[in-house]
């Protein structure tokens, strides 16, 4: 046998796992089962290669026993290594040890790295407001009530972060006792679409800044978050999304992960988390429906997405792997978690639209189109945020008796006009559905024209 058929031979690993057992005086119980979970979800040299890294750990003079022998194999740093999240991922299944914790790791580095970045007489309150959060977030675990989530910690840290660093190097100001309501209206300017939340966050650390007399008053009492509440944010033109349902439906250039993500997006306002998540038994064969996130009932697909989802599963069938998830990459197919966030948000690069603008444009139409009650109920959304999707005019054209001369000023109707005109088109949206659902209708199965 030549050199290149034995390095893709589906028993090296096992041969290599056999002379590992042969060379050590007590090899484990757990040996023989990890070297199948390693040649399911590697290469035979990939495998093999991890059996060789785990030769050196079982030869050591250290315990080999499973939460001591995954707390050795993992790296220090960001990653914790291939061996690792494989020994993780058997060791748990199997119950023999716990996770070694690494999204908390990495997300300790993140916040530390937020609070080195702030300028040094201004860290301490910094590193307080982070230890008072996290504590905050505990109590809410106890209580069983809703905590922060990493990235709401993180989040607030960058902002502190941001405006320690504006006080600093703009006024010249070292402590957080010298910060008026002209810095931080100054502050709040710099990024005028980040105001409210920006503000929200510099409430909450000065609360903290005076309650443990760092700061004698409240520099964003009285500030007001001006902006407006409702969507205000781009959509794709229907010209645009005419292209991209070609490309992604009776195309096959594009990616098979482009193309899911883009066409649930486009036609049933999915989420890139949702997607990222989507696992192979949330799928419904039968019937043709997925359960996307937290939605109450599970989403009809049109015969477009369902085609787009069996190319998607031809992929995942093509990398022979038993990750659970639908969406693999070449990072998660040797282990059981999702996509990285990183990769689902730039999947839609090529073309030049971020998922969460198709989201956007679908939900508006949707709201705009359809009772937003029937909305929210279908997606499984708070319907006061819903309603932030409603436009503030209503299109001339789709209103009865309205001469084509006001058409094209660019006047919208007065206010009385628009409210009644609004009330009598809900009035005939919602009794058109209700005919529809007489019909057979049910939330979800809208789809685009």
């Amino acid at each position: 046998m030549c050199s290149a058929c034995w390095q893709r031979r589906p028993e090296r690993p096992f041969v290599q796992a056999a002379h590992l057992a042969a060379r050590l005086a007590e090899p484990p119980a757990w040996l023989e089962g990890f070297t199948a979970h390693l040649a399911a979800r590697n290469s035979p040299a990939c495998a093999c290669g991890m059996i060789t890294a785990l030769g050196s750990l079982l030869a050591d003079e250290h315990p080999n026993h499973p939460q001591p022998l995954l707390e050795r194999a993992r790296r220090p740093g960001r990653s914790m290594g291939s061996l690792a999240r494989a020994l993780e991922d058997y060791f748990t299944a199997q119950r023999l040890a716990l996770p070694t914790g690494q999204a908390e790791r990495l997300a300790a580095g993140r916040r530390r790295r937020r609070i080195d970045a702030v300028p040094d007489p201004l860290r301490p309150a910094a590193a307080g407001f982070c230890e008072f959060m996290l504590a905050a977030r505990e109590r809410a675990r106890r209580a069983g009530t809703k905590p922060r989530t990493d990235g709401t910690v993180e989040a607030a840290l960058a902002t502190v972060r941001d405006l320690a660093t504006f006080l600093a190097n703009g006024p010249g100001k070292q402590d957080w006792a010298l910060a008026d309501v002209h810095d931080i209206e100054a502050f709040l300017a710099t990024l005028p679409k980040a105001r409210k939340r920006r503000l929200t966050v510099l409430r909450q650390f000065f609360r903290f800044a005076r309650a443990r007399r760092i700061v004698l008053a409240d520099p964003t009492k009285g500030l007001a978050a001006s902006a407006p509440r409702g969507f205000s944010g781009p959509t794709v033109s229907r010209e645009q999304q005419r292209e991209l349902f070609r490309r992604w439906a009776t195309s096959s250039a594009a990616h098979p992960h482009e193309a899911l993500l883009g066409i649930l997006a486009l036609l049933h306002a999915a989420s890139s988390t949702e997607v990222r998540l989507l696992r192979v038994d949330d799928f419904d064969f039968t019937s043709r429906t997925v359960r996307l996130g937290k939605r109450p009932q599970p989403v009809p697909l049109d015969p477009a997405s369902w085609a787009v989802l069996q190319r998607c599963l031809d992929h995942r069938g093509k990398l022979r792997t038993a990750n659970p998830h639908l969406m693999v990459t070449r990072g998660t197919k040797g282990g059981n978690g999702p996509a990285s966030t990183a990769y689902a948000s730039h999947l839609l690069d090529p073309c030049g639209v971020p998922p969460r603008m198709l989201r956007c444009t679908r939900l508006a139409d949707l709201v705009n189109m359809m009772d937003p009650k029937l909305v929210a109920a279908a997606f499984g959304m708070n319907p006061e945020g819903v309603m932030l999707y409603l436009a503030d005019h209503v299109d001339s054209a789709r209103l009865p008796g309205q001469d084509t001369a006001n058409e094209g000023s660019g006047r919208g109707l007065p206010a009385d006009r628009m409210n009644t005109a609004l009330a009598g088109t809900a009035r005939r949206v919602v009794r058109g559905h209700a005919r529809a659902r007489s019909d057979g209708w049910s939330p979800g199965s809208h789809q685009a024209g």
